[in-house]
């Protein structure tokens, strides 16, 4: 029996968002009624783990339902533990905000009812596009958007008959998903329309990711599905727009999401701009008594204060407690946007970003901006460190942090935390050069590879460096423009992998001794590298004491270079 005054909370959505939700306002509040309803049959469930348990990262699905401490998080789980009723396999099919209630149906009975609420919070999440294509329902063709989905696909790895399969979209979710059919033994083509993958990359990091990637699976840029063909109503074949055919019994599609905004439309709430259901600081729609959150939602951009829709599931918990405590307390926490951070697992390489992109701030209307790439280890290459390449993004004028890339097999998630921080904190360039980060062999370099980019960065708007991205330098080769490339690093090295663009080798320890070989102008433009162009800038210096005054180094080196290299 309801006690009178007892708050009736209803949740719509139990995958991550709602039950966090659910959960804050029961610890908010012991009396509160609260009830989840899920269309699907599991709760609170790990999404972004699915490419995962594809992959045979782990075996017990339970894993991808359970709590910190092990427990899986079923109705059982909820009412005892945290006295939520949950109805599973429940399509809330309308919200009725005259009368404050919502109609749904039990999908395994058909049986429709109602239920009141006090507070209501939307959490539908979002929907995965499909291409609009003929031969699009054929059996093979799958999102990996569900746990449904994630079972489908592991069912496959584990039988191991499906040899060939096409991956459609080269985003987070598709290249994820390689590796997971990749470790099934799985021939894979990834299809990707867009000229580059990961569109949050600039076009020279994502073509870095690119190269590595080709090492791993066949690779199609710049060109869409135009049809699935299959026999008895099963997939045999991708056809791309160029009318090239590749046979595959599988093909997951991974274009993207769409906010499930279909019940808050449909009951006359606000949507954005974004197709996300539009909601204040506070997560409250335009009616004072619905809260939203998580996939269905847009929010708030904090660099640019421009909606943008964030399907990411740290946001949606976030998002989650936020609103959970407002349910019960009023309006006193808020959830103030996002400078979507984000990160992926490419094989054995991290991929991340967080903060504006060049090409968006670019689209944007930023014009004083400053760039630098820099290739570094993650840690001493006595303790195996690996390498880590990541491009800053500031504001020339005064050095605020605007975004940072960074890839490599290094420890990529570390230093993209620390540039999130940085922009979340508003630092600029002079905040971070002489950081004070945790230094120990085992974990970093003492310059840490994020100080040691600011402080690139710091000497180029100081005018000590002067760079040249490897974009800026096939540019110049194309229109073959005069200039002197410069290798200085020793002549094994040299032996054992180099650009081949008509490069001259002259070692560090041998400049200053043969500056009688520099051109004779001392105008004449000089590029200078080496592996990570850290001599590449010692040499730069040199040149530059000695009178020549259009020296500039190869930002990043030779390992940041995402063309084909002679060796």
């Amino acid at each position: 029996m309801i006690q009178m005054g007892t708050k009736r909370i209803i949740v719509i959505g139990g995958s991550a968002a709602g039950p966090k939700a659910a959960s804050k306002a029961r610890r908010m509040d012991e009396d509160a009624e609260i009830t989840i309803f899920q269309k699907a049959s599991d709760l609170s469930m790990a999404s972004c783990g699915y490419p995962y348990y594809v992959g045979g990262f782990f075996d017990d699905r339970s894993q991808l339902l359970c709590s910190p401490a092990g427990v899986v998080r079923d109705a059982k789980f909820f009412w005892n533990a945290k006295k939520i009723n949950t109805r599973v396999l429940t399509e809330v099919t309308r919200i009725d905000r005259k009368q404050k209630m919502v109609e749904f149906t039990d999908l395994t009975t058909g049986k429709a009812g109602t239920a009141a609420y006090d507070k209501l919070v939307i959490a539908t999440g979002s929907n995965a596009r499909k291409p609009p294509v003929p031969g699009v329902e054929l059996a093979g063709i799958t999102t990996l958007q569900s746990l449904s989905d994630a079972d489908y696909l592991r069912k496959i790895k584990d039988e191991g008959v499906i040899k060939k399969a096409v991956v459609i979209g080269g985003g987070l979710i598709g290249i994820e998903t390689l590796e997971a059919l990749h470790l099934a033994g799985i021939h894979i083509t990834l299809i990707e329309l867009l000229p580059q993958l990961l569109t949050f990359l600039d076009k020279h990091m994502a073509r870095l990711v690119e190269k590595y990637v080709q090492t791993k699976v066949n690779v199609i840029l710049q060109n869409g599905v135009a049809s699935f063909l299959g026999e008895n109503g099963v997939l045999k074949a991708v056809k791309l727009q160029d009318g090239t055919e590749i046979p595959c019994d599988l093909a997951v599609v991974a274009i993207g999401v769409t906010p499930n905004n279909k019940l808050a439309k449909e009951a006359g709430l606000a949507i954005g701009e974004t197709g996300g259901i539009l909601v204040d600081e506070y997560m409250q729609t335009v009616d004072p008594d619905i809260y939203a959150i998580g996939d269905c939602v847009e929010i708030p951009h904090l660099i640019t204060r421009k909606p943008v829709h964030a399907p990411f599931g740290d946001l949606a918990n976030l998002q989650g407690r936020v609103a959970g405590e407002n349910l019960i307390s009023g309006n006193v926490v808020k959830f103030p946007g996002t400078i979507q951070t984000g990160i992926c697992k490419v094989f054995d390489y991290g991929v991340g970003s967080t903060g504006l992109s060049e090409k968006n701030a670019l689209k944007l209307g930023y014009t004083d901006i400053e760039t630098v790439v820099n290739a570094s280890l993650d840690k001493p290459g006595f303790m195996n460190g690996n390498l880590l390449i990541t491009k800053l993004l500031v504001e020339k004028r005064s050095g605020k942090i605007l975004g940072a890339q960074v890839i490599g097999p290094g420890d990529v998630s570390k230093q993209v935390a620390i540039w999130a921080m940085a922009i979340k904190g508003q630092f600029n360039v002079d905040d971070m050069v002489n950081a004070d980060l945790p230094y120990a062999p085992p974990f970093s370099l003492a310059i840490d590879h994020s100080v040691a980019t600011a402080h690139v960065m710091q000497n180029k708007l100081k005018g000590l460096f002067r760079g040249i991205s490897a974009e800026q330098l096939k540019d110049k080769l194309k229109n073959k423009e005069p200039m002197l490339l410069l290798d200085v690093r020793n002549p094994n090295e040299f032996e054992e992998v180099r650009l081949g663009i008509g490069e001259r080798l002259v070692p560090l320890g041998q400049l200053r001794n043969r500056l009688g070989e520099m051109p004779e102008d001392k105008s004449r433009e000089i590029i200078t590298w080496c592996k990570i162009s850290l001599r590449g800038y010692e040499a730069a210096l040199i040149l530059q004491a000695n009178g020549y005054t259009n020296v500039k180094v190869l930002e990043g080196g030779i390992v940041a270079w995402p063309w084909s290299r002679e060796k």
